[in-house]
């Protein structure tokens, strides 16, 4: 059975898994087009982190980022390749964005690389649509930047 719980990102499954997502975005992208939050980072007060197991297995996460503004980013989405097709990804953004609603969020962004055509499909069948650069992002033609506006 799958599950989807706010959880701490230092544990060894979650490790295991973010080094798996950097060691992928690494051998997709250049280093200063990689925007990777680090441990620590997932742990300040701004974040939420959620995990994904199955059958007791930790295969998935995200990341909720506040930006102190009314929106916050998706960081750190990530499902174990040999894990994939049990919709974790899918899950894991819907509770994600019902925890943003809850949180009366105006909207929810993210940057996501080019070459990474499931996880582009994934957002825009969820209703995220292609923005410009936001918040520290500069332009960058490895880099797509997207929103959903949430309603309450």
């Amino acid at each position: 059975m799958l599950t989807i719980a706010i959880e701490s990102p230092r544990q060894d499954g979650v490790i295991r898994l973010l080094d798996m997502s950097s060691a992928y975005a690494e051998s997709l992208y250049p280093a200063d087009s990689n925007h990777i939050l680090d441990l620590t980072s997932l742990e300040e007060p701004e974040v939420t982190f959620w995990v994904a197991r199955l059958a007791g297995d930790i295969i998935g996460c995200c990341a909720l980022v506040e930006a102190g503004d009314g929106t916050a980013e998706i960081k750190r989405m990530f499902v174990d390749p040999a894990a994939r097709g049990q919709k974790a990804a899918l899950k894991l953004m819907e509770v994600l964005e019902e925890k943003a609603v809850e949180k009366k969020l105006t909207a929810v962004r993210l940057e996501t690389g080019i070459y990474q055509p499931e996880a582009i499909g994934l957002y825009h069948k969820l209703g995220y649509v292609d923005i410009d650069a936001f918040g520290e992002y500069k332009p960058d033609p490895l880099s797509l930047f997207m929103e959903k506006k949430l309603s309450r």
